[in-house]
């Protein structure tokens, strides 16, 4: 019986484009598990299984309801543990909150002002005013702003990646021979701009890319799956 996911999506539903989304996406995917994936734009998730969250990703499975990314991997880590681990043990799992918070704190703002006008473009209108009105309160400055001259700050980005270049040129993954859930969070991260942005983030044939096209032949090819943004 597949998992049923809840996720991000643009004017277009087979854009599928939030970073945590494709965490879980994957988190499922690794348990061997199908995924009935439900479109939700911003403005609709409060009326997902009955408004349990203000963000996607939301899970049903078996009629038990989970939200939020990180506690979707514990669930689905503890719920089936005879299915393969997405920490590889109390270690792993430490060790993969470090990862978290380095893609939290130096990896996704930095993606994000490169292409928050571009995700602002893929949405429905009622999305699109939605979107605007809460990141520009946030950030204090406009989504145009915000993106200007991301051309001369994308090795910003390239810096806080340098880690995992310099890790993937000696193994596959960060997980070492087989992804575990610390290559999906990272892995989010990237898919996001990848599918919401015809800017092109990483440079082909790089460390970075030729992990991050592994990571998309996982699963039957899962991130391949997914439409992205023409030019």
């Amino acid at each position: 019986m597949p998992i049923t996911l809840y996720e991000l999506c643009g004017a277009n539903q087979a854009h599928r484009f939030s970073p945590y989304c494709w965490r879980a996406k994957m988190a499922i995917a690794h348990k061997g598990f199908e995924i009935e994936g439900i479109a939700t734009p911003f403005t609709q998730i409060r009326e997902v299984a009955g408004g349990v969250s203000a963000t996607v990703p939301v899970i049903e499975d078996n009629g038990k309801v989970v939200s939020d990314s990180w506690d979707i991997a514990l669930y689905l880590e503890e719920t089936y543990p005879d299915r393969p681990s997405l920490f590889g043990g109390p270690s792993g799992m430490a060790l993969t909150r470090f990862v978290e918070s380095w893609v939290d704190m130096s990896v996704t703002p930095r993606i994000g002002s490169l292409v928050i006008k571009d995700i602002h473009d893929i949405l429905a209108p009622a999305d699109q005013e939605y979107f605007r009105k809460s990141r520009e309160a946030k950030i204090g400055r406009t989504l145009e702003e915000v993106q200007m001259g991301r051309e001369d700050r994308i090795d910003l980005l390239h810096q806080a990646l340098a880690p995992l270049s310099k890790m993937v040129k000696f193994q596959p993954y960060l997980g070492g021979t087989a992804p575990l859930y610390a290559d999906y969070i990272l892995f989010g991260a990237l898919k996001w701009p990848h599918v919401s942005s015809a800017f092109e983030l990483l440079k082909e044939g790089d460390p970075i890319h030729q992990w991050f096209e592994r990571c998309q032949a996982l699963y039957d090819g899962i991130g391949h799956s997914a439409v992205k943004v023409s030019g």
